[in-house]
């Protein structure tokens, strides 16, 4: 083959591949196109009634003002009950979660056998949101805020052993490795030479999750399990927009204020 015959051959070749990359690009770009129009058919997408809705919800905000100021004290103690029903739960979800993700870490685990039925148990926690357990747990123990800590809890105990045995997995051995050789058992090395090291990432993750159970559980009250969102669900029910106002409000600065809390803790950790 002469070096233009040879040229031709390898303009012609890469001529094909730009062909077959496109061909593949718009066949992703209509396999997405379909999956989106399918998912807007099952979720019933209809801008009609959200033109109809709009005004209804403006009509609401008029009537929650001016807002309704003579309950904020007792706001101001529903809400706390949501803060300790988030801080508790996650402090408990957190000592379940250390052992937990030393189990679930392939590199450290005392136990391969069970690498993968941890995981798994780890996987269903994670996938139970912390408002179906609170509402088992309503039905268990009852109404009030311990149903809460208890749904709270056992969801986040999932979500966070899970990624503390990611970041296990992905840490730098070296100084575990070098306690081993030693001859100091597993454990020995995993709390002195492994734990020490990670554990500023281990305290802001632990933050993060407070700072996002406060969020989810002021929803939590619907289902009985106490907290600002009883008193949210009490003024939906009565349609006492006012009332409603003014705990929402309640809410927002309260989780900003432990939101601007948090991010400072995580920064000082890290």
């Amino acid at each position: 083959m002469t070096p233009a015959q040879q040229k031709l051959a390898e303009l012609e070749a890469a001529e094909r591949g730009l062909t077959a990359r496109r061909v593949r690009f718009w066949l992703s770009t209509l396999a997405v196109i379909a999956f989106f129009l399918l998912a807007g058919h099952l979720v019933q997408i209809d801008l009609g009634k959200l033109a109809t809705g709009l005004p209804k919800i403006w009509h609401w905000v008029r009537q929650a003002w001016p807002p309704a100021i003579d309950e904020v004290p007792l706001f101001l103690r529903r809400t706390a009950e949501t803060v300790a029903m988030a801080a508790i739960g996650t402090a408990i979800a957190t000592a379940l979660a250390i052992p937990m993700a030393i189990v679930a870490s392939r590199n450290i685990t005392p136990a391969p056998s069970l690498y993968y039925p941890a995981r798994w148990f780890l996987n269903a926690l994670r996938g139970i949101d912390s408002f179906i357990f609170a509402l088992l747990f309503v039905a268990a123990v009852g109404l009030g805020p311990f149903a809460g800590v208890l749904g709270i809890a056992l969801h986040t105990w999932g979500s966070c052993a899970k990624l503390f045995a990611d970041h296990i997995e992905n840490t730098h051995l070296g100084a575990f490795d070098a306690v081993r050789t030693t001859g100091a058992a597993r454990l020995t090395a995993i709390a002195y030479a492994l734990l020490p090291d990670i554990l500023p990432v281990l305290l802001s993750t632990t933050l993060f999750w407070w700072e996002f159970n406060v969020r989810a559980s002021t929803v939590l009250g619907v289902v009985g399990a106490g907290g600002i969102g009883q008193e949210l669900k009490n003024s939906m029910d009565l349609l006492d927009f006012p009332r409603l106002f003014t705990i929402i409000a309640v809410i927002l600065i309260v989780v900003t204020a432990l939101d601007q809390l948090s991010g400072w803790l995580r920064r000082r950790l890290v």
